[in-house]
C-alpha cells in the first residue's frame, strides 16, 4: 500500500473505507506520534455566553433561545467582566466567547437591546465587550460567533487571538426539509467553508470540526475533512479540528435519535487523524465522553479544547466538565502527559507577528512558555514568589509512570556522546515522568563526576561603567536609550575606585574580583588594560576574572589590534580568567531579534577559543527564557561541547534565566516573563548531560532564582553555587529580588538541603580551605 502522503484523494477515501477499525486507529496513532513529543493538551477557560440568542434553528440546539426564554438578550458588561475576573481568579487564561448567529437579523428584541448598549450589531458590541475583558483581565478571547467576513474577523483581530467555526457537515442534504439543519441558513456547508475561508485570509488562527451522528455517512465525514485540510493548505490558519459527537437533547426535534456508536465516533476521529496535516491538532471533547476517555486517547486524539473550573459548557450543560486533575491522570497513565496550553496553539504563538495584531502581542508573550504553550505557575526568575520545586523534587511533581523513549538518549549522553539536536530538544521538551527521568539522570551524572561537594567561591562583582554603546533588549543595566531599564542613573566609577573595591573584598576574604561593565563610547583597549593594572597594583594576589568577549573584542579594535594580541597583553598583565557572558544564545535567529548589532555566535566563539588558546580559561553561559525555543538552546549546547572538546578551556556552565521585570523586550511587550520553572530546572539538567564529558561543572545563579531555587537546581545535575558576590547589580537592574549578596551560612543551607556538604573553591576549581586560599593561581 502506497504511503498517505502519496495517495490520491479518492485513493485516500477508498482506504479509510475498507480499512477495519482497529487498524484504522493503529494508523491515527502513528500519525500522531510523528507530530512531536507525546503530550494531549487543553485550553484552561472560562465560558461567557454573550447571548444566546440566534437567527438560526438548528433541530438538536439549546443554546439557542427565543427572547421570551432568556432573562436579557444580551450580558451587560459588568456581567461579562464579572464572569471573566473569575475565570482570571480561578488560573484561566481563555475566554470564549460563544454566541448565536447574528439575532439582530432575527429579533428586534436583539435589535433594540444593542441599540440600548450603543451599537447596531452584535459583532460590534462582542468587540467592545472582548476589548475590556483583554485589558481588564489579561484573558485571551476566543471568539464563537458564527458566520463572519473578512472585515469582522480583521475587526475582531484586534481584541482575540483565536476564533473557531465548526463546519459540522459538508452535506447539502441535511440543509433539505426534514434535515438537522433546514430552516438554518447559516449552516449551508458553502456558507460556513466561505466563513472559514475568510478567517484565513485575515490570519485568524481558527477551531472548526464536524459534528457526527446527524444523519451524515461516513463518506460525508469524508468530504468535510478533505474540505477542511484543503482550506487549511491554502492558508494555514487551522489549529484544530473538533470531531464532536452528537449528543440528543430533551425538548428538541431529535431527542429520539440516538447518538452514534463507540465505532462509528472512533473511526471518525482517526479518520481526520489520517487527512488532516500533521500541523493540525485533532480533538474530542470530554465531557461528552465521560466513560470513555482513555479510549479517546487510543484513536490518535492529541487536545482535550477548552475545559473551565468556573463555567459550565453552556451549550451542553448537562455534561459537566472533567475535573483536570483526574484527566491528568488519565493521560499520565497513557504516557502522554496533560499540558496546558494557551487558545492560541503553539505554532501559531511562536509566530506572533504573523498571526496576532500588533495589540495582542503583549497579551500573549507574558502567559506563555518556550514551546508558545501556557506558563505552568506564577513563578517567574527573579521574583520573590517561593520555588515550586525542592533538591528532593526539583520539578515539583512525584510522578511513577512514565514512558521509556528517552532511554536510548539519556543512555548516549551518559556515555558521553554528542547528541542530535532533535535529541536535545526532545529533553527539554519533556513532560511529567519523562521530564522527571532527565533530572534524576543529570543528578545521577552529577554524582559520579562531582561527588556530594557542593563549591563556591567568594568573590566581587564590580560593575565599573552602566553606560553603553549596545541597547540590547534584554538589558536593563545599559543607560544609552530611554527604552532601558529605569533602577539607576548613568555611572562610571574611576579606576581608583574600582581598585579601594577589590582591597575591601580582599579585606573580606574574597579570592576574586569579576570585573563587567557596559560598552562605554569612550572606552578603549587601553581603558580595560588600565582598570586591570589598578586592580592588580592595589591587591597582587587577587585573581581577576574581567571582560566579556564583546569587551575583548571591542578593545582590541579601538587599538587595531588582533583580538589574539590583546588578550595575551591582557594576560601578561595579570588577567585570570574571562566571564563567558554576551553569549545570551548562540543562535544568530535569536540574535538579531535581541541584540542586533552584538557580537554573531561565531565571533563570540572566536573570542573565546583565542582566550583559550592564551591560556585564559573562561566560564560559559547561556541566557535563556524571553524570545528563544528549545532548538535555539540545543544549538548553544552543542556549539559550547564542541567548542570545549577543541580547547579545555571552559571552567563551567552557568545558565542565566532572563528577569523580566524591567527588560526593554518585555517592557514592549515582546518577551516572555522569563522560563518557566520546569524550563529553569531541565536547563540545568539537560546542560549537565550534553556536556557530559566536556564541561564537569554545572553552576547556578542564585541572584536569579533565590537561594530556594538556587537549592532546588542541586537536585537537578549542579555542583556549583557560583559567588557571594557582593554587589551585583546587572540582575538587580533588570527587576531581580534577591539582593546583591548572599551569606556563607545561606549557602551551606542550601546545600544542607540537598544532602551534599558546601566547599570554598577558587576561580578555577580549586577546592581551599583557611590560608590556602590566598595562594594565587597560576594560569595554565
Amino acid at each position: 500500500m502506497p504511503a498517505i502522503g502519496t495517495m490520491s484523494d479518492p485513493a485516500l477515501r477508498r482506504h479509510l473505507l475498507d480499512t477495519p477499525t482497529a487498524m484504522l486507529l493503529a494508523e491515527a496513532r502513528g500519525r500522531r506520534a510523528g507530530r512531536g513529543p507525546a503530550r494531549t493538551t487543553y485550553s484552561r477557560k472560562v465560558f461567557i455566553p454573550l447571548t444566546q440568542l440566534c437567527a438560526d434553528t438548528c433541530h438538536y440546539c439549546t443554546f439557542a433561545k427565543a427572547p421570551r426564554s432568556v432573562r436579557a438578550p444580551f450580558l451587560l458588561p459588568e456581567e461579562v467582566l464579572e464572569i471573566a475576573r473569575r475565570g482570571a481568579g480561578a488560573g484561566c487564561k481563555e475566554a470564549l466567547f460563544t454566541l448565536g448567529d447574528a439575532p439582530e437579523r432575527r429579533y428586534r428584541a436583539a435589535r433594540e437591546a444593542l441599540a440600548a448598549l450603543g451599537f447596531s450589531r452584535t459583532i460590534d458590541y462582542l468587540a467592545h465587550v472582548a476589548g475590556l475583558v483583554l485589558a481588564e483581565t489579561g484573558l485571551l478571547p476566543h471568539i464563537n460567533a458564527g458566520i463572519l467576513s473578512h472585515d469582522d474577523f480583521r475587526q475582531l483581530r484586534a481584541v482575540s487571538a483565536s476564533a473557531g467555526l465548526m463546519l459540522e457537515s459538508a452535506s447539502s442534504r441535511l440543509c433539505e426539509r426534514g434535515g438537522p439543519h433546514f430552516g438554518s441558513p447559516d449552516k449551508v456547508p458553502a456558507v460556513r467553508l466561505a466563513s472559514i475561508a475568510a478567517a484565513g485570509e485575515a490570519r485568524v488562527p481558527m477551531t472548526s470540526g464536524i459534528l457526527i451522528g446527524i444523519g451524515e455517512t461516513e463518506d460525508e465525514r469524508i468530504d468535510a475533512l478533505f474540505a477542511l485540510r484543503d482550506l487549511h493548505r491554502s492558508f494555514g490558519h487551522l489549529q484544530e479540528v473538533i470531531v464532536q459527537n452528537f449528543q440528543p437533547k430533551s425538548g428538541t426535534r431529535m431527542a429520539g435519535v440516538a447518538p452514534p456508536g463507540d465505532e462509528d465516533f472512533y473511526r471518525a476521529i482517526a479518520t481526520a487523524r489520517i487527512i488532516l496535516d500533521d500541523d493540525v491538532s485533532v480533538q474530542a471533547p470530554p465531557n461528552l465522553n465521560a466513560g470513555r476517555l482513555a479510549a479517546l486517547l487510543d484513536t490518535g486524539i492529541d487536545d482535550w479544547g477548552g475545559i473551565s473550573p468556573v463555567t459550565i459548557d453552556h451549550v451542553n450543560p448537562e455534561a459537566p466538565w472533567p475535573q483536570i486533575e483526574a484527566l491528568a491522570q488519565v493521560c499520565e497513565a497513557a504516557g502522554r502527559p496533560l499540558v496546558e496550553r494557551l487558545t492560541l496553539y503553539p505554532p501559531f504563538a511562536s509566530a506572533p507577528e504573523e498571526w496576532l495584531d500588533a495589540a495582542m502581542l503583549p497579551k500573549v508573550a507574558p502567559l506563555s512558555d518556550s514551546e508558545g504553550l501556557a506558563r505552568d505557575t506564577a513563578w517567574s526568575p527573579g521574583t520573590l514568589l517561593p520555588a515550586p520545586g525542592s533538591p528532593v523534587r526539583p520539578l515539583g511533581t512525584a510522578t511513577v509512570l512514565r514512558s521509556n523513549n528517552l532511554d536510548p538518549i539519556l543512555g548516549r549522553a551518559a556515555r558521553g556522546e554528542e547528541l542530535a539536536e532533535t535529541e536535545i530538544v526532545a529533553l527539554f521538551t519533556s513532560r511529567g515522568a519523562d521530564a522527571e527521568a532527565v533530572v534524576a539522570a543529570a543528578d545521577a551524572l552529577r554524582a559520579t563526576v562531582k561527588g556530594d561537594t557542593v563549591t563556591y567561591v567568594v568573590n566581587r562583582n564590580i560593575n565599573y561603567t552602566n553606560i553603553c554603546t549596545y541597547s540590547c533588549g534584554f538589558c536593563a543595566f545599559s543607560k544609552t536609550s530611554t527604552r532601558a531599564g529605569t533602577r539607576d542613573k548613568p555611572y562610571v566609577l574611576a579606576d581608583e575606585v574600582v581598585a579601594a573595591r577589590a582591597v575591601e573584598a580582599w579585606e573580606a576574604g574574597a579570592t576574586e574580583v569579576c570585573l563587567q561593565g557596559g560598552i562605554h563610547p569612550s572606552y578603549t583597549g587601553d581603558t580595560y588594560a588600565g582598570i586591570l593594572a589598578a586592580v592588580k597594583r592595589a591587591c597582587p594576589d587577587m585573581h581577576v576574572h574581567a571582560f566579556s568577549p564583546l569587551e575583548i573584542s571591542s578593545g582590541a579594535a579601538t587599538l587595531g589590534v588582533s583580538v589574539n594580541d590583546y588578550l595575551r597583553r591582557l594576560r601578561d598583565a595579570g588577567l585570570g580568567s574571562l566571564p563567558g557572558t554576551a553569549a545570551e544564545i548562540l543562535d544568530d535567529e535569536v540574535r538579531a531579534q535581541i541584540c542586533p548589532d552584538k557580537l554573531t555566535t561565531q565571533q563570540w566563539l572566536d573570542v573565546i577559543r583565542a582566550a583559550h588558546e592564551a591560556g585564559l580559561p573562561t566560564t560559559a553561559t547561556i541566557m535563556f527564557g524571553h524570545l528563544d525555543q528549545p532548538k535555539h538552546w540545543a544549538r548553544h549546547l552543542t556549539a559550547i561541547r564542541r567548542l570545549q572538546l577543541d580547547t579545555g578551556g571552559f571552567t563551567e556552565f552557568v545558565p542565566l534565566p532572563f528577569v523580566h521585570m524591567e527588560a526593554p523586550l518585555f517592557r514592549r511587550g515582546r518577551a516572555r516573563k522569563g522560563p518557566t520553572w520546569r524550563e529553569t530546572i531541565l536547563m540545568h539538567a539537560v546542560s549537565r548531560l550534553v556536556l557530559h564529558g566536556a564541561i564537569a561543572s554545572i553552576q547556578c545563579s542564585w541572584v536569579k532564582l533565590g537561594i530556594d531555587g538556587a537549592a532546588a537546581c542541586l537536585g537537578a545535575g549542579v555542583n556549583d553555587l557560583g559567588g557571594v558576590l557582593m554587589n551585583e547589580s546587572i540582575s538587580r537592574a533588570a527587576g531581580a529580588a534577591h539582593g546583591q549578596e548572599i551569606s556563607v551560612d545561606d549557602l551551606g543551607a542550601a546545600a544542607t538541603a540537598a544532602g551534599r556538604t558546601l566547599r570554598r573553591r577558587t576561580t578555577l576549581y580549586r577546592l581551599i580551605d583557611g590560608p590556602e586560599a590566598r595562594t594565587p593561581e597560576k594560569i595554565q
